[in-house]
């Protein structure tokens, strides 16, 4: 893919990952914060759910922006902006050139955090740069080619780039640091079922579990579809709402109970539930308390038993 024009995109929240190298030009990569000068025989692996940003062609000159450009081949012969031949001099384009493909799959997520862990980068430099540029020349012409079996063909070129990059990323020191990021998610939402009424923070479950809180967040909304956070005010919520229901606990109770304040409480029960703990826990109790109410209308049920018994 030749880029024609400076341009820049922007995207994230694709489910799929994106692997392009640079033939010719340069242009520059921003992902997860970074900045990367990208320059022929760079390669990008990186992760699209992330937001992430590249550009090309914005560091000509100006003076370079008012030649008019003749393409030929890879090289530019510019002419100067009032039709004067500029010479014969010949220029190389900076815009850039890649081979480029986009990995669509549910499971793309985890096998990025794997490349991770095996010590991949986002922005790498490879020995192996032919047979990049080899498998990506097949899976061009696989996919447009009218072969009946096109797609287990793609597939197997995917895969085949996939171990490649695999291969290419490993490094044993930062495999050893990345190790003890490798957890079983669900002890942490373990830890907190069992635990929800204490003071939790990310830092503590960070500390605990021996990962990076940032990427323990990932990791748990990857899984659950919700963030930690969320997830323990559920839990709590949860709980508040059977105290309301069958105790007569008041609400400073309950809230000194989960370690937090009761206008915290009020205002994160009144979000999650749309209506505030004492109204909840009146239309539970009518008269008397909740266990009370239930008894009545269990003896109600017995009597009414009793009554077709009698018919």
């Amino acid at each position: 893919m030749q880029a024609v024009y400076p341009h820049k995109n922007e995207r994230s929240g694709l489910s799929s990952c994106l692997f392009f190298t640079v033939l010719s030009g340069d242009g520059k990569l921003t992902y997860e914060g970074k900045q990367y000068k990208l320059s022929p025989g760079t390669c990008v692996f990186i992760d699209c759910k992330k937001k992430y940003s590249h550009e090309t062609g914005f560091n000509v000159t100006t003076e370079e922006y008012q030649m008019i450009s003749t393409r030929r081949g890879n090289v530019t012969i510019a002419e100067s902006d009032n039709g004067r031949q500029g010479g014969n001099e010949e220029k190389t384009d900076r815009l850039w050139s890649l081979q480029w493909c986009h990995f669509y799959s549910p499971n793309m997520g985890a096998i990025y955090r794997k490349y991770q862990e095996r010590g991949g980068k986002p922005v790498f430099q490879t020995n192996q740069l032919d047979t990049y540029h080899r498998i990506l020349d097949e899976l061009y012409n696989i996919a447009s080619s009218p072969d009946y079996v096109r797609d287990m063909r793609i597939h197997e070129k995917l895969s085949s780039l996939l171990i490649l990059l695999m291969e290419d990323a490993w490094d044993a020191d930062k495999r050893a640091e990345t190790s003890s990021d490798t957890i079983d998610i669900q002890k942490v939402k373990e830890y907190l079922d069992a635990n929800f009424k204490e003071k939790i923070t990310l830092d503590d479950l960070a500390s605990r579990f021996y990962i990076s809180k940032y990427y323990l967040l990932e990791l748990f909304k990857e899984r659950y579809g919700v963030t930690v956070n969320a997830y323990l005010n559920q839990l709590r919520v949860t709980y508040i709402k059977k105290q309301l229901r069958f105790t007569d606990e008041t609400v400073e109770r309950i809230a000194e109970e989960l370690h937090i304040e009761p206008t915290y409480l009020s205002r994160l029960f009144k979000k999650m539930e749309g209506t505030s703990p004492s109204k909840f826990r009146k239309t539970w109790r009518g008269s008397g308390t909740a266990r009370q109410r239930e008894e009545r209308n269990s003896e109600t049920e017995e009597e009414k038993q009793k009554k077709l018994h009698n018919i």
